[in-house]
């Protein structure tokens, strides 16, 4: 019996599809397949039954994969605490970014760290909030910077939120709201919209302030840069909302007024997945950003301890 039988007979039992277990495990679905019939032959006991529509544990897998579970979390355990005798000398952390962040300037944290622990590989991956929650919760990322929307509250996540930002309208120069300073979402009921895609919780706002104005924002153009949406709004191709910091820096020409009805504000919140013990290059990184960009009142000291000890 082998640990990375243990590993795909779990990966198997939480996904029941090979394909997607073997995904999830970084090999070909043959070799995870395989590995699971010489695991059976060993044992001499079918721990899986395969039909060509359906995967379901036997007993005997159901009883095992309950054991594999305990087994793969007491070695995690182990490796974290052997890391955390040797500190912070080596190790690797996998963070996740939104497409915009704001004033949280990742690109210093990540200088600012690699100067302090020159050893520890950083890799940063940009994905929507809800694609990163995911990741968190399969061990894809060790931490995320993301915004908070319904199905990443729902299960599996620790969240401390950094910063909480201002929505603001973004018009072309000559708009005819332009020099209004407030502007109310029903305002724009005819407006062409200029919005992230589909999954960024930008867009996510933007639709649920639509929906209490009763009418759905007609999106023309989608980027999931900022920087982009502003220049399209620029030359008239339609109207946006975006986080303040986005709207007021340098770039290009366009009209910004408040959202009065109903106001919006955007969350940048850390994340990582609940009951995973973090290494100390992640704890050490995580850290790092709540010195680094925490403008909210209150420090959940307690919460964030429980984490690391």
């Amino acid at each position: 019996m082998e640990l990375r039988q243990l590993r795909y007979l779990v990966a198997l039992a939480e996904e029941l599809n090979f394909t997607r277990a073997a995904a999830h495990e970084h090999i070909a679905q043959p070799a995870l397949s395989q590995q699971i019939r010489r695991l059976e032959e060993e044992l001499g006991l079918a721990l899986v039954e395969r039909t060509t529509r359906h995967v379901a544990l036997t007993e005997a897998g159901e009883l095992l994969v309950v054991r594999a579970r305990r087994i793969l979390a007491e070695l995690e355990a182990a490796a974290s605490e052997l890391e955390a005798v040797r500190g912070v000398e080596a190790g690797r952390v996998t963070i996740g970014a939104m497409h915009t962040m704001g004033p949280v300037d990742l690109s210093l944290a990540l200088a600012t760290f690699h100067g302090q622990h020159p050893n520890v590989a950083l890799t940063v991956r940009e994905n929507s909030s809800e694609e990163m929650a995911e990741m968190l919760r399969v061990d894809d990322l060790d931490l995320a910077f993301l915004s908070v929307t319904e199905r990443v509250e729902s299960h599996g996540l620790g969240l401390h939120t950094l910063v909480s930002e201002e929505l603001v309208v973004l018009l072309p120069p000559d708009h005819p709201l332009a020099a209004q300073l407030h502007v109310n979402m029903a305002d724009l009921a005819d407006e062409p919209f200029i919005s992230f895609r589909a999954g960024a919780r930008l867009r996510e706002l933007l639709f649920a302030a639509g929906r209490d104005a009763d009418f759905e924002p007609r999106v023309t153009l989608e980027s999931n840069e900022s920087g982009r949406i502003r220049r399209l709004v620029s030359r008239g191709l339609g109207v946006a909302i975006l986080p303040r910091s986005d709207a007021v820096g340098p770039g290009a020409d366009v009209a910004v007024t408040t959202l009065a009805g109903p106001p919006l504000r955007r969350d940048i919140t850390l994340a990582w997945r609940e009951g995973r013990r973090l290494a100390p290059a992640t704890t050490a990184f995580l850290e790092l950003a709540r010195d680094l960009f925490d403008t909210s009142e209150r420090s959940d000291d307690a919460a964030i301890e429980k984490l690391y000890f």
